[in-house]
């Protein structure tokens, strides 16, 4: 055996702290154990090296580092417009989302605003996106506890909303939609789309809401693998900066949408007086996984109660704020059979030319599906950013990992993992 653990030393099982290690730092029986990156938990890009006293957690080291993206020095390369492509590779999970946010900052930073069409549909999506992340983390939580009836729920579901993704952007997983000032290409019909999206909130979320409340709410089994387990003090949860559902459920009640408004969130979103979405902040207080997981359940219901303040409200017009500029790329059916189109698609992408930029730095931040999700952009008045930072939630949540385990059972990694939802694509960034 690789170590031996004897019952004589004062080893009380049913504890869940690691203070009686204190004085054992060199004790016989303590082993190192990598979980991942090879689990099926950690999907082949996280690992946590354990420190184990026999099946309980004494130490645990999160490690980072296995997917070398790049995506901060990428933004130094690619233009204003460009490293939407790039960005949505971060959190894959709900990829919209990232869109909406990196435009946001860069619309902050170039004192854009948007049209009031523009605002309502990209709120819109940012909820689907939001309810697209939650459904796969409550699936994913249940499926790593071995509730592959969960999973399923919500994974089937996700799909109709890359359905409506697909449908507004042309592409599925990655849609690369936004565009400073505006969006790649408008709804191509509204009617439709006010179609899909009906059909998703009031048929399909609601039945897979009542079917994830029934089968988990009360289910023995994943109450009690996520009741008490990995709890985190409201004190904590922020002197960790942690953020979204996961700092909600220790109550901290901060949310972007209510403390630092934008799009629709705010008042005034179209000029001319009209009242931000209605919606309640979900809040816990025990700071749990159990905790955790009833949050998302409540912002996806939330979520939905926003789109249906809009998607009956959306605004002629145009989507972009320079639809009558030459700031924005042609069709490219007139590219081709029209020289002042050929022009202006040249202008646009020559590596001297392209739209003046502000000579300054900003910091914005959206609610994200995970947190606050926030860029610090430096510009040099060039056709790149000098410089891009992320803020992106799940790498502050996994540095919180280490504390969140201390003292639990080997068992419980899984439900606390699932409970933070680590997006790998955040964390190298």
């Amino acid at each position: 055996m690789p170590y031996t653990l004897t019952p004589d030393q004062g080893l009380d099982v049913d504890i869940d702290t690691t203070e009686y290690l204190a004085d054992r730092a060199d004790a016989p029986d303590r082993w190192v154990l990598n979980f991942g990156p090879q689990h099926p938990a950690t999907h082949t890009t996280l690992r946590i090296v354990l420190e184990l006293d026999g099946e309980r957690v004494a130490r645990a080291t999160p490690h980072i580092g296995y997917l070398h993206s790049g995506f901060e020095k990428l933004g130094e390369h690619h233009d204003w417009n460009q490293y939407v492509c790039t960005i949505s590779r971060m959190d894959y999970v709900a990829p919209i989302v990232n869109d909406i946010a990196w435009h946001h900052a860069v619309e902050k930073l170039f004192g854009v605003a948007l049209t009031p069409r523009c605002t309502v549909v990209r709120t819109i999506m940012a909820e689907l996106g939001r309810i697209q992340s939650h459904l796969l983390c409550v699936g994913a939580a249940a499926l790593d506890l071995g509730g592959l009836t969960a999973f399923l729920y919500g994974f089937n579901e996700r799909e109709f909303i890359y359905d409506i993704v697909e449908y507004i952007s042309g592409q599925r997983f990655h849609p690369d939609w936004t565009r400073v000032g505006g969006a790649f290409r408008d709804i191509p019909d509204d009617e439709v789309f006010r179609r899909m999206v009906r059909e998703f909130i009031d048929v399909r979320m609601a039945k897979v809401i009542r079917e994830l409340e029934v089968l988990l709410d009360r289910n023995r089994i994943f109450v009690d693998r996520l009741q008490g387990v990995g709890p985190i003090s409201r004190e904590d949860a922020i002197a960790w900066s942690l953020a979204g559902p996961v700092a909600r459920a220790s109550g901290v009640r901060r949310d972007l949408r209510k403390d630092e408004p934008y799009l629709c969130y705010a008042d005034n979103w179209d000029g001319e007086g009209a009242e931000g979405v209605k919606f309640s902040v979900a809040i816990a207080a025990d700071g749990d996984s159990y905790c955790r997981y009833l949050v998302r359940l409540e912002e996806m219901k939330q979520s939905i109660r926003i789109i249906e303040q809009l998607i009956d409200r959306i605004p002629t017009g145009p989507m972009d704020t320079f639809a009558d500029a030459k700031l924005r790329l042609p069709a490219k059916g007139d590219v081709y059979g029209s020289i002042e189109a050929t022009i202006q698609q040249f202008e646009i992408f020559m590596h001297n030319r392209g739209f003046d930029t502000p000579i300054g730095e900003c910091y914005a931040a959206i609610e994200g599906p995970n947190g606050e999700l926030g860029y610090y952009i430096v510009a040099g008045g060039t056709r790149c950013p000098w410089r891009v930072r992320v803020r992106p939630p799940c790498f502050i949540h996994f540095g919180a990992f280490a504390k969140l385990i201390e003292g639990h059972q080997l068992a419980d990694m899984v439900a606390v993992l699932g409970s933070l939802n680590i997006i790998a694509a955040e964390l190298d960034r």
